[in-house]
């Protein structure tokens, strides 16, 4: 009798288990699209976002989420893999490019399919080959800093059938500014020329001295200023400080930071300004983020200020980035030229979601060429895709 009661008992006990855990039970499983919020650190945070079903796990590598122009393109390209129900993971390599290898062959082990890569070491043939030998046949889309430096041109691209690059032309910026440059000066040349002397004084701010887009930048916002200048007879321009034989200043990080213009910029008008009779008139910035640091010492010295009554140094920069649209509406800022972050975004994703369709990759590339204007194919290589740049001014 005992036992009849023991295992009743036991009957009842397994009957209000079962009662306590029933109803539909969550399910688990799928393509779940992952963002990562900005970060200073790893950059390998995420939280999940539903998925419509692609079969993609997309590794997304930033140089350094510190860059101004680089934040935009992120913002744009979280927001169009996600609705694209692309499963993604952002990571940021903080300007380390040995940190950028270990974190795409610890995305490849966890797995990651399709690489989008935002070389470190822009134009680094080796770096890009690196990342190409750690992918092992996975597509690689390569954007915005080139995979290979000049004389190197199909080392990476059209050597690999499954890697490609998405950027821009990079002289293309540099030329766009020089003509607003010198167009502006040649309307304004009298006002600019503080001292009155015939010439006008410029200070230049590099971003980085291996960056292609750094060297045209650098090279063709001079020239191309020049070209206009002497064709109206005027002067070609004089570089502030003649002891320099670079005719720039270099952020020594190779950051294209603000905080590096705003120091060279300090200290030069300590030595350089109108009471010395010999002030800056103007200044290149190959970024709107140096443009930036600039026109902050300026307005430390009391120029710039947007009050009507300052004395107004033109700055002229690059990318349009939200900062410098708000100085040139302020006032504070002259000029940049448009690189379309957004555009950019939509490319990238626009190739992979052909990818994931079953496209080659220069199948994939020619599709995007052809889908709007501000799209074009490098001559000579059917996987190197072009944003077109744009001038940006008040």
């Amino acid at each position: 009798m005992k036992k009849i009661l023991a295992l009743l008992l036991a009957l009842t006990m397994v009957l209000a288990l079962a009662a306590c855990g029933g109803g539909d039970a969550p399910q688990s499983g799928g393509n779940d699209a992952q963002t990562s919020e900005p970060s200073t650190s790893g950059g390998d945070d995420a939280a999940p976002a539903p998925s419509t079903g692609s079969s993609l796990n997309v590794g997304v590598f930033w140089y350094a989420y510190s860059d101004a122009f680089l934040s935009t393109v992120r913002t744009a390209l979280d927001a169009d893999l996600a609705a694209a129900g692309i499963t993604y993971q952002d990571y940021d390599a903080n300007n380390n490019q040995a940190s950028q290898l270990e974190q795409v062959q610890t995305a490849i082990t966890n797995g990651v399919n399709v690489l989008v890569v935002n070389l470190v070491t822009s134009g680094s043939a080796d770096a890009a080959q690196q990342i190409i030998q750690a992918a092992n046949g996975l597509p690689v889309v390569f954007f915005n800093r080139a995979p290979e430096g000049d004389g190197e041109e199909g080392t990476i691209l059209g050597a690999y059938d499954n890697v490609c690059f998405i950027g821009t032309d990079a002289p293309e910026a540099g030329h766009l500014q020089g003509q607003m440059i010198g167009d502006f000066l040649v309307a304004n040349y009298d006002s600019i020329d503080l001292n009155g002397d015939g010439e006008i004084s410029y200070a230049m701010f590099m971003g980085d001295a291996a960056n292609v887009e750094a060297i045209y930048r650098t090279q063709y916002g001079v020239e191309d200023a020049n070209a206009v200048l002497t064709a109206n007879g005027k002067p070609e321009l004089s570089y502030f400080n003649p002891s320099n034989s670079d005719k720039y200043q270099l952020d020594p990080n190779g950051a294209w930071s603000s905080s590096a213009a705003f120091d060279f910029m300090s200290v030069n008008l300590a030595e350089y300004s109108e009471a010395n009779g010999n002030m800056i008139e103007l200044i290149i910035a190959n970024n709107d983020d140096m443009a930036a640091g600039a026109i902050s010492a300026l307005q430390n010295a009391g120029y710039n200020l947007g009050d009507g009554s300052s004395t107004k140094i033109p700055v002229f920069g690059v990318d349009a980035t939200q900062t410098a649209q708000d100085l040139i509406a302020a006032d504070q800022m002259t000029g940049t030229v448009k690189q379309d972050a957004e555009g950019m975004a939509t490319a990238i994703t626009s190739v992979v979601q052909a990818i994931d369709g079953g496209s080659g990759m220069a199948d994939a590339v020619s599709g995007v060429a052809g889908s709007a204007d501000m799209y074009s194919v490098a001559d000579g290589f059917t996987t190197k895709l072009f944003v077109a740049y744009a001038p940006f001014t008040a």
